[in-house]
C-alpha cells in the first residue's frame, strides 16, 4: 500500500524543540529556516561557516535560533549542548560533506563523520526528552558496483573514497546505538541516505552547481571532470521533506525507525552534461570544458536509488522533476546576484514547495 503525502504543517512543528546540528551548512541553513517557519523552537550546533559567501550569514539565521558553534569531535562540549537544549527531535547534519576533500584529509574526515555520529547519539543516552533523531548519511553509503540497478536500504554498505566510507561505518555506529541503547529509552532512530543536492545558497567547492554559477558569472569556463557521470539529482526541498516526514511519522510510528532512500523517480537520474545543458538557457553565453572522465580521483560514474520504501513506508513522493529543479536553482542564484535578499528567496521557493 502506498500512503498518501503527509504535509509537513506548523499543526505538528510548531512549539517542537529541535536540536539541528550542522545548521551552518547548506542544507542545515534551508533546515533551520523551514523548521522556523513551522513554528520549531530551532537550537543548532555547528562549525563556523565553511564559506564566504554562505547562506547561513546571509539568512541571518543566528538571529532567529539559538546557535552555537562546536566541533562534533569534541565530545564533552557536545554532549553538554544537547543536554542543555533538551531537544524533542534531533537532525544530525553535521559532517565533512566532500567526496574530494576526504582524499586531502581522511582520517578528519573518518573523525568527523563516524566519531562525530557516535558522540552525538552518545549525548542521547539517558536524555529523556528526545523522542525521535534523524540522521543524514549519504546516497552514496553503498557498494558501489557501477550497475544499472537502484540500490535499496538492503543492499551492501561500502565505499571507495574516505567520503563514502565514512558515511557507511556512520550507518553501522547508527544501528548499533539504536540496537543497544536507544531503542530501549523510547528514542525512533532513523538514518536518512540522499544526495547530489542542488538549490540556491550552496558556494561549496567541487560541487557542479557551485562550480558553474561561480565561472558563468565571472564570465570563465567551466571545466568538468566527468561529463557521463550519473547521478540522483534532486531540488534540496526534496530531501529535507523527507527528513521532516521521517521524523513526524516517527514520533507517531516509532516501529518506523531504521534506513530510508530519498531522492528523485529512477528515471529522474541524469548525467553532469544533461544538468549542464538544463542549467545553460539562464547563462547564454556560458562556456563548457568537457573532460574525458579520467581527471582527478575516483568518483563513483554510475548512482541510483530505490526510493520504494520511502513511498509506501512514509508517503515521501518527488515534487520537482529535475528540469524544474535546475531552473529554480539558477533562478536563485541569478536573483541574489542582483541584490534581492537571500532569505526572501528561500521562503519563496519553500512556500512554492509547500503548496506544489
Amino acid at each position: 500500500m502506498v500512503l498518501m503525502e503527509m504535509k509537513t504543517t506548523s499543526q505538528f512543528w510548531a512549539g517542537k524543540r529541535v536540536l539541528l546540528t550542522g545548521h551552518t551548512g547548506f542544507k542545515g541553513a534551508w533546515l533551520a529556516l523551514w523548521l522556523q517557519r513551522l513554528g520549531a523552537h530551532v537550537t543548532g550546533i555547528a562549525l563556523d561557516p565553511a564559506t564566504t559567501p554562505n547562506l547561513f550569514s546571509l539568512t541571518d539565521i543566528d538571529k532567529t535560533i539559538e546557535s552555537y558553534f562546536c566541533d562534533i569531535r569534541d565530545s564533552e562540549k557536545l554532549k553538554g549542548l544537547i543536554q542543555q537544549s533538551q531537544p524533542d527531535i534531533l537532525f544530525h547534519l553535521a559532517a565533512q560533506a566532500l567526496v574530494r576533500e576526504s582524499y586531502a584529509n581522511p582520517v578528519a574526515t573518518f573523525s568527523s563523520n563516524v566519531m562525530g555520529t557516535a558522540h552525538t547519539l552518545d549525548a542521547l543516552r539517558g536524555l529523556n526528552t528526545v523522542k525521535v533523531a534523524v540522521m543524514i548519511t549519504t546516497d552514496k553509503v553503498y557498494q558501489n558496483r557501477e550497475r544499472h540497478q537502484a540500490y535499496c536500504e538492503t543492499d551492501t554498505l561500502g565505499g571507495h573514497d574516505p567520503y563514502s566510507a565514512s558515511k557507511a561505518a556512520s550507518e553501522i555506529v547508527i544501528n548499533s546505538y539504536r540496537d543497544a541503547f536507544l531503542e530501549k529509552q523510547g528514542i525512533a532512530i532513523a538514518s536518512a541516505r540522499a544526495g547530489n543536492v542542488i538549490g540556491g545558497g550552496d558556494w561549496s567547492a567541487d560541487r557542479l552547481i557551485p562550480d558553474i554559477i561561480q565561472s558563468w558569472q565571472n564570465s570563465q569556463v567551466v571545466h568538468i571532470r566527468r561529463p557521463n557521470a550519473v547521478r540522483p539529482w534532486q531540488h534540496v526541498l526534496e530531501p529535507l521533506s523527507g527528513y521532516l516526514t521521517l521524523a513526524q511519522r516517527l514520533w507517531s510510528s516509532p516501529d518506523l525507525a531504521g534506513a530510508y532512500n530519498l531522492g528523485p523517480e529512477t528515471s529522474e537520474a541524469a548525467t553532469v552534461k544533461e544538468v549542464i545543458e538544463l542549467a545553460r538557457p539562464l547563462f547564454p553565453h556560458g562556456q563548457v570544458d568537457y573532460g574525458d572522465g579520467t581527471a582527478g580521483p575516483h568518483e563513483a560514474g554510475l548512482l541510483t536509488l530505490d526510493i520504494a520504501k520511502a513511498r509506501t513506508q512514509l508517503g515521501v513522493h518527488p515534487r520537482w522533476n529535475l528540469k524544474e529543479s535546475v531552473n529554480r536553482t539558477m533562478s536563485w542564484y541569478q536573483n541574489q546576484h542582483q541584490g534581492q535578499d537571500a532569505r526572501h528567496l528561500c521562503e519563496q521557493d519553500i512556500k512554492a514547495f509547500e503548496s506544489h
